[in-house]
């Protein structure tokens, strides 16, 4: 296993953090306490590195999918209280950055990396971003739940990723390759032009490690830096003061997670399945008109869910979801346990993707599409499952749905495969559309506007048979009620 098990004595993490110059705070012997929370007069540069096949805790992650572990999941989900209340004392984060999980394939599957977001998720459900919600960009409104920043700087994008029809400056993420500096050149803008408050980066060791060694030599502020990594538990800040000067506190949290998948207290209630109206359309080549499109896939099964809870009001949309969204993420394992039977893999759009949503106080309106990758990674580690990302086209693009389509039910490359896909609910009828239409049965689509903007719960199960035969439905629902807009995510 290409790994590195990292000792969690304090005496190695000394041994480890050596250096010269400047200001830093290490726990020791005789500071076994946790050191105080930054202070929000601070402009405060928070890292968190996320695992990766190189650097992690044993037991953390899958060498087969370059994925958490049960265990990781739930160290991902403690580090965040610890992180909220040790590191920030409770206040409220500025902005979240995660690593774009196509810049670091990993394996020889080249899966893209997508702990980094794993491992701030939880995080962004403990903290409120205010957003319009109102279709005018009016009544603010607070919700339980924080946008992440995801998406590609305008440099030379990874292999295999079509280019968006435009940048999102708003919402940049952490790039692996660091192309053209993209990372420090983030980090420079913040330091000359953002106010105090909490800027937190989730990403592997290998770029928070760089990213924290290039800004130290940047800005010239000579602290003393960790050298090697040590362990998942820790935490890095470095908090600049009004007058320019820097210091680094290093944080602890000590997390010792179990191997078992989280538990959720109280457990989620069930609910009917009947949030739509029923429909079952078959479409046989030779009947009715209907002609099997050449190159259609065969022996293939693909389960459709919406993205997880995410909008409290119609009009409020951060491209996440909120707390209600992470209890059913969290709880989707056990919801589909004997509904999605023998899927294999599972996929979703690229988070660095993104797209409209609510404006802020500060006028920005797109945000990382985050929410449907991340409503099916639960589910994913829960059983053992590759994660694969959509790439080769934008969600924006007017033929989303004919690609699609095309994508996931033509070429082969899902031939005698079952999928759990997970999407965006406004693409799902329209790519089904597509997909009869293909078969000169347009007419038998299901109808417009069929999946309410309240149901977060049913499955659609596309089916094609031996000859490429389509069978699709919605009989089927994950069975979970949904919380109030209103409630807290799940605390771990």
């Amino acid at each position: 296993m290409n790994h590195r098990i990292i000792a969690l004595s304090l005496g190695l993490a000394l041994a480890l953090l050596t250096g010269c110059g400047g200001s830093s705070s290490y726990p020791s012997s005789s500071e076994p306490t946790t050191p105080a929370p930054l202070s929000s007069s601070n402009l405060n540069l928070i890292f968190v590195a996320s695992e990766d096949l190189a650097y992690q805790a044993y037991g953390d992650i899958n060498p087969s999918t370059a994925n958490l572990t049960t265990q990781g999941l739930q160290r991902s989900l403690m580090m965040a209280t610890f992180l909220q209340q040790k590191v920030l004392g409770t206040q409220n984060v500025t902005e979240i950055y995660a690593l774009e999980p196509m810049t670091h394939l990993q394996t020889a599957n080249n899966y893209p990396d997508m702990v980094g977001l794993e491992t701030i998720q939880q995080f962004a459900m403990l903290n409120q971003v205010t957003l319009s919600s109102d279709q005018y960009g009016g009544s603010p409104l607070a919700a339980h739940s924080y946008p992440i920043n995801a998406s590609y700087a305008q440099v030379p994008l990874p292999v295999g990723v079509v280019p968006p029809q435009k940048y999102c400056t708003n919402c940049q993420g952490l790039d692996f390759r660091d192309q053209d500096g993209d990372n420090e050149g983030l980090l420079t803008t913040m330091v000359k032009k953002d106010p105090p408050g909490f800027y937190v980066f989730s990403a592997p060791w290998e770029t928070v490690s760089t990213l924290m060694a290039n800004i130290n030599r940047l800005e010239g502020y000579n602290l003393t830096l960790p050298t090697s990594y040590i362990s998942p538990n820790f935490i890095y800040a470095i908090a600049i003061a009004p007058s320019g000067s820097a210091s680094l506190i290093t944080y602890d949290s000590h997390l010792t997670p179990p191997a078992t998948y989280p538990v959720l207290s109280p457990p989620l209630a069930g609910t009917p399945c009947n949030a739509q109206t029923a429909f079952s359309i078959t479409v046989t080549g030779g009947q009715g008109g209907a002609v099997i499109p050449a190159g259609t896939n065969v022996n293939e099964t693909v389960y459709i869910i919406r993205h997880a809870d995410a909008h409290p009001t119609a009009y409020w949309d951060d491209n996440n979801y909120i707390g209600a969204g992470q209890w059913r993420a969290l709880d989707l394992p056990n919801a589909l346990l004997g509904k999605v039977v023998n899927a294999k893999q599972v996929y979703s759009n690229d988070p660095a993707q993104f797209g409209p949503g609510s404006v802020s106080a500060s006028g920005d309106a797109t945000w990382s599409t985050v929410a449907p990758p991340l409503t099916a990674v639960p589910y994913a580690i829960a059983n053992n499952l590759r994660y694969n990302l959509v790439t080769s086209f934008d969600l924006t693009d007017p033929l989303v749905d004919q690609k699609t389509s095309a994508f996931f039910f033509s070429g082969g490359q899902f031939t005698n495969q079952t999928v759990l896909l997970a999407w965006s609910f406004q693409l799902i009828q329209p790519t089904i559309a597509a997909l009869l239409t293909s078969y000169n049965a347009g007419k038998q689509a299901p109808p417009a506007n069929v999946w309410p903007p309240t149901d977060y719960d049913t499955i659609w199960t596309v089916k094609l048979d031996a000859h490429g035969n389509v069978t699709v439905n919605n009989g089927m629902c994950e069975g979970i009620k949904s919380l109030p807009p209103t409630a807290a995510p799940p605390q771990f």
